[in-house]
């Protein structure tokens, strides 16, 4: 259905109103009929974060098959406390762990602690930004939030990825957000053909990178073209409006 969107233009530079064709096949060719407004950032946003998903893992999967998140040396290793039931669990399943850009080892003199000497690149990207801001380094409380969320997993699954990580994606989209077009940014017709092109190839093309709509329908045309406009009936209205009336006259009089 996103794909037969037409492009008419950009309103207030926040929005791009568009066609989309939701008629039956016998009208598919026909042009668009549903007027949709398209929040420009929201769309750049999903965009943008499809995007980095896609190009955070390494190029070529290993040999079991399994996709495999680019990660980034960090020297010297983050010093991470744990319980000690979160570390056997960890070190149970740290092999595993290496998919989602964690390397994990265990010094043997410190129960309660576990080192952190690989982590999802993205986290030290991350990081590099906050500084730039001349902000406080935040590492080391995403990989903590991470493998608190890991130990959750292993503990309700035994380990089994269904889905990315939420602290891996809640970055991911932090990303997005920033780099992402935005309000009052103005779009020439090709820039917004683009966009909403780019939109059409996303998996999750009716939501941000945070969940929020990336569209809302305004009206459906062919039903603002009907010559036969239902009509409100308005002598059967005055009627009930006088009864409805008298019902309140009788309730005051009961009431005295």
């Amino acid at each position: 259905m996103i794909n037969s969107m037409q492009v008419l233009h950009q309103v207030d530079n926040k929005f791009i109103a568009c066609l989309i064709n939701t008629r039956s096949e016998v009208n598919a060719n026909a042009d668009g009929n549903l007027l949709v407004l398209v929040d420009q950032h929201a769309a750049h946003e999903r965009i943008r974060l499809e995007q980095l998903i896609a190009d955070s893992y390494e190029k070529q999967p290993e040999e079991s098959g399994k996709k495999k998140l680019l990660s980034s040396t960090i020297c010297p290793p983050l010093e991470i406390e744990v319980t000690e039931e979160q570390r056997r669990l960890l070190r149970c399943c740290h092999k595993s762990l290496e998919e989602v850009g964690l390397e994990l080892s265990f010094p043997e003199n410190n129960s309660s602690q576990i080192l952190v000497g690989k982590v999802p690149l993205c986290f030290m990207e991350r990081e590099a930004n906050e500084l730039r801001r001349k902000r406080q380094p935040v590492a080391k409380s995403i990989v903590e939030e991470l493998i608190q969320e890991q130990v959750e997993l292993l503990q309700t699954t035994g380990g089994a990825q269904g889905t990315l990580p939420l602290t891996f994606l809640k970055v991911l989209a932090s990303q997005a957000c920033h780099g992402a077009i935005k309000f009052n940014d103005s779009l020439t017709k090709e820039e917004s053909c683009q966009l909403i092109e780019a939109l059409s190839s996303c998996q999750l093309p009716f939501q941000c990178a945070h969940g929020r709509p990336s569209m809302m329908p305004l009206a459906d045309i062919d039903h603002l073209k009907q010559e036969k406009q239902p009509k409100p009936n308005l002598a059967k209205l005055r009627r009930m409006a006088q009864a409805w009336q008298l019902f309140g006259k009788q309730e005051q009089h009961f009431e005295v």
